[in-house]
């Protein structure tokens, strides 16, 4: 295996035996041949879309594949490769519609045909597959950041799908963008591209917004009870609120509570699901810390996408633990997608709850959520006072992912010492490095405006870009803002390409850079948008505020 696109690889260079993020040898080549699928679905269905058809089956598999290939999603050799056959057929189908239109060169992946598991895990384990075949270094890294973007792109398209909600401009680029990397391209075409991926994450986001709200309301102001009560309770985590949406509705009246974890901790500020009283509060706090939480947390727990860890073989909660969607575990119980016009069916997971006894009781007290762009601006008027009076000096935006390394105290550090005139606008799992402090507040505004999960970045551009037409400047990087971003996964990078999009320069990223950024490619980002890793909190806090 070669694996390098989470923050966490190997001595940040990349895992070659196992993934440090627990994923096996085996695991990590049959994700890299889902992706070489994908590619030869996506050559297909590009050749397709030059005709004027974007076929919608194609923009779903490709969608569905890359997310199951992010970090920490799929666990189960078995579910990927269910993928993988899944995709030789979309391929077959998107190729009798291209019919006498095929390109005369055909790439393998747009090809291949196993006749049998043992060819399947057969290519997996060939060398072919890794990133690390393609010999120029620039190409791979620009090929690595396209494929991680994409993969970050996947991720909100499946969540805004699952609502009913999609885009063929979202499907179009997926092809465009992994069909092009079969190909040999110039540098300067394969730089737009990365580029054109951070414009299709805003689309993405914005999307996936749209979707959210319509559906479930504006995120408002709301404090999150993290203690707990004395019922029976299930916990949900991941990110999709269709799930959320109807385990509640069937946990309703049973007397088992429902409690967030992690990125589901936003949903507790959607008004749809405050009419749920048995909606109690989250428990617990980032991905990383799951294995010491699902553990005391007694009752069942359901993933809904990705930020699932391997069950360490001292836990006792595998037998209580349940997947969805794209995520898998083996000896974990999978619940099947909804039917058509139906609900998927939660009621193992209600007997199972039945049965258990209440969450041990972790910490207490509240947190503080809700604070998406529709809340904040509502605040407009009393935030741009702040700022003309000088009560608010500065904002910064400290979102992104949390994770294990011990240097993301760094964000805790900063948190802590930042001067009680700045607020810091978060989203993502970044949070829980800083969302249980007591930062208090400024005139009434919490210093810490948690916009929600990581795709509500999205509302963070939208604050930001509103900021800037409030006090009638022409250029975002004169907001008395600084950019102080933490990033983990393929979904983060997505994040980042669209702030670079939106022309945000000057981001410290850390806790390090990415180690799929070659230094040629570093260079680039370096130069043009002043990209750079962190530093020391007290060097870094003293430059944030000179606006450096």
């Amino acid at each position: 295996m070669f694996c390098y696109q989470c923050q966490e690889t190997a001595k940040n260079q990349g895992c070659t035996l196992a993934g440090v993020c627990g994923k096996l040898n085996d695991t990590a080549n049959l994700q890299d041949l889902l992706v070489y699928v994908a590619k030869g679905v996506a050559v297909h269905g590009e050749k397709l879309a030059e005709s004027g058809m974007v076929d919608r089956e194609v923009g779903r598999f490709i969608v569905k594949a890359l997310f199951t290939t992010i970090t920490n999603a799929a666990w189960d050799n078995a579910a990927i490769t269910n993928v993988i056959k899944e995709g030789l057929k979309v391929r077959e189908e998107v190729s009798c519609k291209v019919g006498a239109a095929a390109p005369g060169y055909l790439p393998d992946c747009a090809t291949w045909l196993p006749a049998n598991d043992d060819e399947i895990f057969s290519k997996a384990m060939s060398d072919e597959l890794r990133i690390t075949a393609v010999e120029n270094e620039d190409v791979r890294s620009l090929h690595e950041l396209l494929i991680g973007g994409c993969k970050g792109i996947s991720a909100y398209a499946d969540h805004a799908l699952v609502l009913g909600f999609e885009k063929d401009e979202i499907y179009s680029f997926l092809m465009h963008a992994l069909a092009s990397t079969t190909r040999d391209l110039p540098v300067d075409e394969m730089i737009a591209l990365v580029m054109k991926a951070g414009e299709t994450a805003v689309t993405t986001m914005a999307l996936l917004d749209e979707a959210n709200t319509s559906t479930y309301g504006h995120p408002e102001m709301t404090e999150v009870n993290i203690g707990v009560r004395s019922n029976p309770g299930i916990l949900i985590s991941g990110h999709d609120l269709k799930d959320m949406e109807e385990l509640l509705r069937q946990t309703e009246g049973t007397g088992v509570d429902v409690y967030t974890h992690g990125e589901m901790l936003p949903a507790n500020s959607y008004p749809a699901f405050k009419k749920y009283r048995h909606l109690v509060g989250n428990y617990g706090g980032a991905w990383w810390q799951q294995n010491a939480e699902f553990e005391t947390f007694n009752g069942p727990i359901i993933l809904t996408t990705n930020c699932l860890t391997p069950v360490r073989r001292d836990n006792t909660y595998l037998n209580r633990l349940f997947t969805t969607g794209v995520v898998s575990h083996p000896g974990a119980k999978y619940i099947p997608d909804r039917p058509a016009g139906g609900e998927k069916d939660f009621s193992e997971i209600i007997a199972l709850a039945k049965t258990c006894q209440p969450p041990r009781e972790i910490e207490s007290g509240t947190v503080v959520g809700g604070f998406a762009h529709n809340q904040v601006l509502a605040l407009a008027d009393k935030v741009v006072e702040a700022v003309k009076s000088g009560a608010i000096k500065r904002f910064v935006v400290m979102g992104g992912c949390d994770g294990r390394q011990r240097s993301r105290t760094y964000y805790t550090e900063v948190a802590e010492n930042l001067p009680k005139d700045t607020v810091i606008l978060t989203a993502g799992c970044a949070k829980y490095r800083y969302n249980k402090l007591e930062l208090g507040d400024i005139g009434g505004i919490p210093r810490v405006l948690d916009a929600g999960q990581c795709n509500d970045s999205y509302s963070l551009a939208v604050i930001a870009l509103k900021l800037k037409e409030a006090f009638g400047l022409q250029d975002i990087n004169e907001l008395p803002i600084s950019f102080d971003i933490a990033w983990y996964e393929q979904k983060a990078v997505a994040v980042l390409l669209a702030l670079l999009f939106l022309g945000v320069k000057g981001i410290r990223l850390g806790p390090t850079l990415p180690a799929f950024l070659s230094p040629n490619v570093a260079a680039v980002l370096v130069d043009k948008f002043n990209i750079k890793p962190i530093g020391s909190v007290e060097e870094d806090i003293a430059a944030m505020m000179m606006g450096k």
